[in-house]
Parts: structure tokens; C-alpha cells; sequence
């Protein structure tokens, strides 16, 4: 579903004894620094607007002091602002009193911290289970459910294990369990992954990219690595010193960077690795819909290149050259167009990384036809496009 579920609307936040006091300041165009020198207040955020869908992964990145952390913390308000609303299904959040915010938190946001924040003194099934007995879940029930979240992250047989018994990336698949475990519609993850080492890292966002495939949650997940926010994000917000500096697409970013600091994250990525044919890919031109060989030269001449697409009401077919077509027409003009006369071509998916087509395409003479699942054209690869997209730097 595309619905807006959160939104957050010019929020400000600054930390000190008396920020009202000083938030026209803040308003004036003060920078950070210069209101840290004046006033003694730290400007924690400023002026930010989000609208995150449901059912999507949206990460917010920047470096550290960036206030993306300060961010993810006033969605569920353990953090209030200086300034601004935070509307969660368009109730503002900001209106809650002490109950109605503690069932919003118990209910409808789970969140999943860096350092894991296990119980040490309770087991796995106790830990998992521990927010539905916050609820007020009967307890066998509330341990019935902790149990399958934990076959589901992969933990069945660890139940009466301790956290100090388990690996760091043990313990955050249990730290993920329960926030599964309450059925909270939204997951706030900040830095969930980053405490873990590399190899346990990329486990853990293979395992989250597959539970999100059946579970539809909406997910703020808190980064400050960019292949991970380019992997897991079906839209990215990069912070800095408190302010948006761009959001979209991690193909737009990654394409388009807005601002410097934004083109320094992206300089090194590995764009074969990072972006789909489909995030590069042109414009299927050069159909061929003729039926015989005459009416498909006769739209082959009105093309700029030598070659077309042939698709008919089943779909793609295959690719003809201009050659192909001479050859066919001098035989009999009349025949019909059949898959004999076009070349052999394997087309692409439009999810493929780019990575992975690299050969094939560098290979072809012409541009390799892009096809979906449905078996219809959609676009076309060509060298010139790898070479640009994969080519491009920041000088």
C-alpha cells in the first residue's frame, strides 16, 4: 500500500534550559555553531518533513552528530521536540497524554536497539515474549507466540539460553523476535545492525529483506552505511548537522546526488553492485508489431538504428536486425515473421544487479532487451548506458 502512515512536519529540536527562548534564532538561520556559542543550546534538528508509507522500509543515514539517532527517538516521543508534529495514521502523537502514549508504545511501534538492550537476568523466551506480557498476554500464550518468532529468526532450541550465552548476532535476532513479537505495525531500528561484524551484518539484513517480503511492516531503520541504507531502503533520508539534505529513491541519490556531502557517501559505491537494470535501463524503443516480413522492414527503415524488439500480443519474441529482414524479403516478402528470422537473445530482468549482467551486455551487439515476469518489454540495455551509469564519478 502507498498510504502515508507517519508524518513528520517541521520539526525543530534544541537541547538546553530554555529552548523556546531561543528558537527564533533558530529560525533566523543560525547555524549550529553559532547558536552553541551564543547560547549554549544544541541545535538537535531542524525544519524536518517526512512522509514514510506504510509497509515500506525507510531508512534516515548521516554520520555520527548528524541527529538521526535524536530523530528516530521522537517518533515514539522518547524524545519530545522543541517544535513541530509527529502524526502517526493522522493522529497526532503529539496529543497523546501519559496512557494514551504508553499503549502507543506498547501497540503500534516495537523498536530494536544497537547494543541489543536484552534483559540479562531473563532467557531468550522470556525476553522475547517480555512486551506481550506487558500487554497483559496471558503468559503460556505470550511464550507460545515468543517460541515461533524465534523459529522464525532462526533461534528454535535457544528458549532457556541467556543473552550473555549468545553471539552478538544471536542476541539480535532475539532483539528483532520481540519486537516482532507484539505485532507493533511500525519498527524503529536504530543502528540495529551495526554493532554486529560484517559478515553477521549482511546475515542479518538478508534475514530482514525476507521477513519484510511476507511481513509488510513499516520499518525506520537508523544507518550509517550506505551500502546498507542503498540495500535495505525503499526510500533513504540523509541527515546532516540536523537537516534533510536530500531524500528519494536509493537510485536517486546514488544518480542524483543534491548536495557535496551527499556526493562524498556516494563516490565509492560500487554502482554494479548497488543499482538494477531497471534504475538505468531506456525506454523499450524500436518495436517491431509487424506480422510479415514487408510491413517489418517497412518499420525497420523508419527506425535510427539497424535492429527492433519484435512483440506481439504474447509479448516480447525476440530481436531482428535490418540485415535479418533484407535477407528474409529478398526469400518472399510475404512470409510472416517468425522467430527464425530474429536473433538468439536471452533477455534481462528488470531486478537484475547490474553486476550480474555486465558480460552479456558488453557481449551484445545491440542493446539487450529488458523483459518482466509477464513476459512484456519494458526497456533496453545497451553499453553506452553501463558505461555512463558505471563510469560516472564525482571529480
Amino acid at each position: 500500500m502507498a498510504d502515508v502512515l507517519i508524518e513528520i512536519e517541521s520539526l525543530y529540536k534544541l537541547f538546553g534550559n530554555n529552548p523556546a527562548k531561543y528558537m527564533p534564532l533558530v529560525h533566523e538561520g543560525k547555524s549550529k555553531d553559532e547558536i552553541l556559542a551564543e547560547t549554549g543550546h544544541t541545535l538537535g534538528l531542524k525544519d524536518i518533513n517526512l512522509q514514510i508509507k506504510r509497509g515500506e522500509i525507510f531508512v534516515i543515514m548521516g554520520l555520527s552528530g548528524s541527529g538521526k539517532s535524536t530523530l528516530i527517538r521522537h517518533f515514539n516521543r522518547l524524545i519530545d521536540p522543541t517544535e513541530g508534529v509527529i502524526k502517526v495514521e493522522g493522529t497526532d502523537v503529539m496529543q497523546f497524554g501519559a496512557k494514551e502514549l504508553q499503549e502507543f508504545r506498547r501497540h503500534k511501534m516495537s523498536m530494536v536497539f544497537q547494543r541489543f538492550g536484552l534483559l540479562p537476568h531473563k532467557n531468550v523466551v522470556d525476553n522475547v515474549s517480555y512486551g506481550l506480557q506487558i500487554q497483559g498476554v496471558d503468559r503460556a500464550e505470550a511464550k507460545a507466540k515468543a517460541v515461533e518468532w524465534l523459529d522464525t529468526v532462526g533461534l528454535a532450541g535457544y528458549e532457556d539460553q541467556y543473552p550473555s550465552q549468545l553471539s552478538g548476532g544471536q542476541q539480535q535476532r532475539v532483539g528483532l523476535a520481540r519486537a516482532l513479537c507484539t505485532d507493533a505495525e511500525i519498527l524503529l531500528m536504530d543502528e540495529a545492525f551495526s554493532a554486529l561484524d560484517p559478515l553477521i551484518r549482511s546475515e542479518m539484513q538478508d534475514q530482514l529483506i525476507k521477513l519484510q517480503e511476507t511481513l509488510h511492516k513499516t520499518i525506520v531503520f537508523i544507518t550509517h552505511d550506505l551500502d546498507e541504507a542503498l540495500r535495505l531502503g525503499d526510500r533513504i533520508a540523509i541527515l546532516k548537522d540536523g537537516e534533510v539534505v536530500q531524500q528519494g529513491e536509493p537510485e536517486d541519490i546514488l544518480l542524483n546526488p543534491a548536495t557535496e556531502y551527499v556526493e562524498a557517501f556516494v563516490r565509492d559505491v560500487n554502482r554494479a553492485r548497488a543499482l538494477t537494470v531497471e534504475t538505468v535501463m531506456k525506454d523499450p524503443a524500436y518495436r517491431i508489431t509487424a506480422e510479415t516480413i514487408e510491413e517489418a522492414l517497412k518499420q525497420m527503415k523508419g527506425f535510427k538504428q539497424d535492429y527492433g524488439y519484435v512483440v506481439n500480443d504474447e509479448g516480447f519474441q525476440g530481436v531482428v536486425t535490418e540485415e535479418a529482414l533484407k535477407e528474409a524479403y529478398a526469400d518472399d516478402k510475404a512470409a510472416d515473421l517468425t522467430v527464425d528470422v530474429m536473433e538468439s537473445c536471452d533477455p534481462l530482468e528488470p531486478g537484475a544487479v547490474l553486476e550480474s549482467v555486465i558480460p552479456c551486455t558488453l557481449e551484445s551487439e545491440y542493446p539487450l532487451p529488458v523483459v518482466d515476469e509477464d513476459g512484456n518489454l519494458t526497456g533496453r540495455l545497451s553499453r553506452g548506458t553501463l558505461s555512463d551509469v558505471l563510469g560516472e564519478r564525482s571529480a
